[in-house]
């Protein structure tokens, strides 16, 4: 397991859909070395009403909530889901369970919805040169890593594999010719590890 050769000095937070095996999991990981001192739960759970079921979503979270890991679920306000978002939300808060909201991004019926720090960063109607660094791992199901999440849904070339040996993990800025057609999820503006507003996942220089 990737987690227990990571430094025991490096933090660790787990962005899931929870579609494994929840026992193995709790069998090989110490619930201690994925929690920490902060606003928000390490294992952060994404809750998809369009393709996931509830009852049994929850029933894994409990387990894992029972066996001592740190963790809670997100919904996104997509607007055609708030009602089943909101319902859910309510439903878990009965059962113990910490569950949050997050804004949706992107187009809806025509209108574009979220806050993005980067005008026109998602629009598509312009590609523009610009120098790029994230402060996230983005690593796909081959391993393969990206300079952002635009990288891996539009299936661009990746930056190196987590697998090899000479790869190293650099913390720059890189070149990117496609500014104009980012990913919500890079340029929004969110709340930060301190729950303070305004981070973003990507620095933009132009």
């Amino acid at each position: 397991m990737i987690l227990n050769n990571i430094k025991p000095e490096i933090n660790i937070d787990i962005l899931t859909n929870l579609q494994f095996d929840e026992d193995e999991f709790i069998q090989k990981l110490d619930p201690n070395r994925i929690k920490r001192k902060s606003h928000y739960a390490s294992i952060r759970v994404s809750y998809h009403p369009e393709t996931m079921k509830l009852e049994p979503l929850i029933k894994k979270v409990l387990k894992l909530q029972d066996n001592s890991f740190s963790i809670g679920i997100w919904g996104v306000m997509h607007p055609a889901q708030e009602h089943d978002i909101l319902r859910a939300k309510e439903y878990c808060a009965s059962l113990g369970i910490d569950f949050r909201t997050k804004e949706f991004l992107g187009e809806y019926k025509g209108k574009m919805h979220g806050t993005y720090r980067y005008e026109g960063a998602c629009d598509k109607k312009f590609t523009r040169n610009v120098l790029c660094k994230t402060t996230e791992l983005i690593i796909g199901p081959g391993g393969d890593v990206y300079r952002c999440h635009g990288d891996l849904y539009e299936g661009r070339t990746p930056i190196g594999n987590i697998l090899d040996e000479d790869f190293e993990i650099e913390e720059k800025f890189r070149e990117c010719d496609v500014f104009g057609h980012c990913n919500p999820c890079d340029v929004k503006l969110k709340t930060n590890r301190f729950q303070q507003f305004g981070h973003t996942s990507v620095e933009i220089k132009f």
